[in-house]
């Protein structure tokens, strides 16, 4: 079983209502400076599916509320009844290689149990996905820039 580093805290919320703005403030922030800034990837990340019925909201935080990594877990019914998508997966630079995207992760697939689940993973991330058992389902392609390869559980 993954640990989560003492100092960080794993959280998970289906109601983006009870979130406190400082929280959701902080993982937007995160999105932003990953997938925006680093990654040189111009695009609305805010793209309303956070607020959908059936997101699920994942964080680990720090106790003075500093995130530290993020992901969400999208309900995926209209592509195929059941299916979940797990996505935005980021970590703060100072948490990498620690385990906390693991952990995060280890989360968002039970939060799935039951369900097959889907991943555009960039493609340098795929024999990590793959220790989760997610298994490439489909050609890779370029979003952004970036080279992806779709994967699923199930």
């Amino acid at each position: 079983m993954r640990q989560m580093p003492d100092e960080l805290t794993l959280h998970a919320a289906s109601d983006p209502d009870r979130i406190p703005a400082r929280t959701l403030y902080g993982i937007a922030r995160l999105r932003q400076e990953v997938f925006v800034v680093e990654q040189d990837c111009v695009y609305l990340d805010l793209d309303g599916r956070d607020l959908e019925p059936g997101t699920v909201q994942f964080w680990a935080e720090d106790a003075v509320g500093t995130i530290a990594a993020t992901l969400r877990v999208l309900a995926e019914d209209e592509q195929e009844p059941g299916l979940r998508a797990i996505g935005r997966v980021a970590t703060a630079p100072e948490w990498r290689g620690r385990g906390v995207a693991a952990v995060l992760l280890d989360a968002a697939i039970a939060e799935c149990a039951g369900h097959p689940i889907l991943i555009h993973a960039q493609s340098y991330l795929t024999e990590w996905y793959s220790r989760f058992g997610f298994a490439a389902s489909g050609p890779e392609f370029v979003e952004d820039g970036i080279p992806h390869t779709p994967m699923r559980i199930g």
